[in-house]
């Protein structure tokens, strides 16, 4: 199975089932002598993990990291840095119901199709549960990063939206309510509407936005690899994700070139910031910003007509614990998978010139 690792100088690779015995993976490029501070490591993890509010899946897991290598003394040596999360409470029986048929618009059929085997239990490599893994990279990321700041937080649940402009919103509120929604009136609403959704025995989609402040000048790798290329390609990856947009995006295809193009300062700093901080596929030094969307989770605990291994229609029923909203965990994913993209592009920078 391909497909299990990303990036090209620092490179994560990762391993796992949601009902293994164990997720984890190895870091290797993380340059050495970097002071690791590994409470912040599990603290980003902690926001990830389930079992955190009651308008998330209740599986109730420590998801307590253990480094196994790459770290001495409190520094990272160079070498591979190697961790492991072991599953604590998984309840396999929750998915015997499932194990000869489909969940619609789950990876059940297609893993089953391409592989001609799959592991039902909790979708097994297929779970969001994979993620874990990423968000242990991306704090060690954060930390190699220091001075850029990443912020990512939930803009929109169903079709309630945040219209607040980012540079409005109080980022020290995101963790101070269960949505991860900086404004705390519209992360009520949104906390509200989840449990409605959850009681009804369904779920619901969302948008998380993501800003990266103090990105230096030059990161990006024309013409393949440009920055937004990149992270498009990050945040896709991220189970659940159907659409990624950033700087104007979308709206802007309704603008003129003269309305849409950023005037320069003399500073070569820019007046608006439509391109979203990159330009020609390099950061420009201004903020970079963007949205991901996220679909409804296609387990929904209410009888439904799918078909089963021999193509027959048949009727079941969702069972298990399962997020009615992915949005609020996926935020540290979002963050995650930013700083690995750009500690990834932060190295290839300095092969760039002397």
């Amino acid at each position: 199975m391909a497909g299990n690792s990303f990036g090209q100088l620092f490179r994560l690779t990762t391993f796992g089932e949601s009902h293994g015995k164990a997720l984890g993976g190895i870091i290797d490029g993380c340059p050495a002598g970097i002071t690791l501070d590994l409470e912040k490591v599990q603290e980003e993890l902690n926001r990830r993990k389930p079992g955190q509010s009651a308008i998330v899946t209740q599986r109730k897991e420590p998801d307590t990291v253990e480094i196994y290598s790459g770290v001495f003394e409190g520094k990272t040596t160079g070498t591979p840095i190697g961790f492991a999360i072991h599953n604590t409470n998984q309840k396999s029986k929750d998915y015997s119901h499932i194990k000869d048929s489909y969940r619609p618009s789950h990876a059940d059929y297609v893993y089953d199709k391409k592989y001609g085997f799959r592991d039902y239990r909790g979708g097994g490599r297929s779970s969001a549960r994979e993620t874990a893994s990423r968000v242990v990279a991306g704090a060690i990321a954060k930390q190699f990063l220091n001075d850029i700041k990443i912020n990512a937080f939930v803009s929109q649940v169903g079709e309630m939206k945040l219209e607040k402009p980012y540079q409005e919103l109080d980022f020290s509120n995101i963790e101070s309510n269960a949505v991860r929604c900086p404004d705390t009136e519209m992360a009520k609403q949104m906390e509200a509407y989840i449990k409605s959704i959850k009681k009804q025995g369904d779920t619901i989609g969302g948008v998380i936005t993501c800003v990266a402040q103090n990105v230096p000048i030059g990161l990006g790798e024309p013409v393949f690899d440009k920055l937004h290329a990149r992270l498009g390609e990050a945040m896709l990856s991220i189970n659940a994700v159907k659409g990624f947009e950033y700087g104007s995006g979308f709206a802007g295809v309704a603008m003129k070139g003269s309305e849409h193009n950023d005037a320069f300062n003399p500073d070569g700093t820019t007046k608006t910031n439509r391109s979203g901080g990159v330009q020609g596929g390099i950061s420009n030094g201004m903020d970079i910003y963007f949205s991901v969307a996220f679909k409804p989770v296609a387990t929904v605990l209410q009888a439904y007509d799918t078909i089963n291994k021999e193509g027959e229609q048949v009727t079941t029923q969702g069972k298990g614990r399962h997020d009615p909203c992915v949005v609020p965990r996926a935020v540290p994913i979002v963050e995650a998978m930013t700083a690995l993209v750009l500690a990834d592009y932060t190295l290839l920078a300095r092969t760039n010139k002397i």
